[in-house]
């Protein structure tokens, strides 16, 4: 229920509570995303990575690290089980023989995206059960929504 103040209406909204409302909507709804677009063969931080790799280009492990906000020795074990499944490669850094470049294979872009069309997939069968009212409804918070995004 909205909070209110006393002395204002009680249908007034409140934006603490649509802030909150909202956090606990988007997380539903990546998680959702995320579970829709799973594979079973890989991790959740194995899947994370590649989803990096797929958006940012070629990195380090302790790039993907920092990005993934997980220690060097846990990621270098996530990269080391990606690779064996053929997904990334290794490459000697050009700039710094002590570092190696990770990139996506052919097979890991595929991968991404087949997680992408999933997840896609299944939000528009989700958004196909709306009426056209809601549909606008969802459309005009998704403009909002970008609005408010830097």
């Amino acid at each position: 229920m909205p909070e209110t103040s006393p002395g204002t209406d009680a249908s007034a909204v409140s934006a603490r509570q649509t802030a909150l409302d909202l956090r606990t909507v988007v997380a539903r709804l990546l998680r959702q995303l995320r579970e829709a677009g799973a594979d079973e063969t890989i991790t959740p931080s194995q899947a994370s990575a590649l989803a990096r790799l797929g958006k940012g280009g070629v990195s380090t492990v302790s790039a993907l690290a920092t990005a993934e906000r997980v220690r060097p020795q846990s990621m270098a074990a996530t990269v080391d089980a990606i690779e064996a499944l053929g997904l990334v490669t290794r490459s000697p850094d050009p700039g710094d023989g002590r570092r190696q470049i990770i990139d996506l294979t052919d097979a890991g872009r595929a991968r991404i995206e087949g997680q992408k069309d999933a997840a896609a997939t299944w939000l528009e069968h989700a958004l196909d059960a709306l009426d056209e009212d809601e549909l606008r409804a969802i459309s005009t918070a998704t403009g909002l929504l970008e609005r408010m995004l830097p």
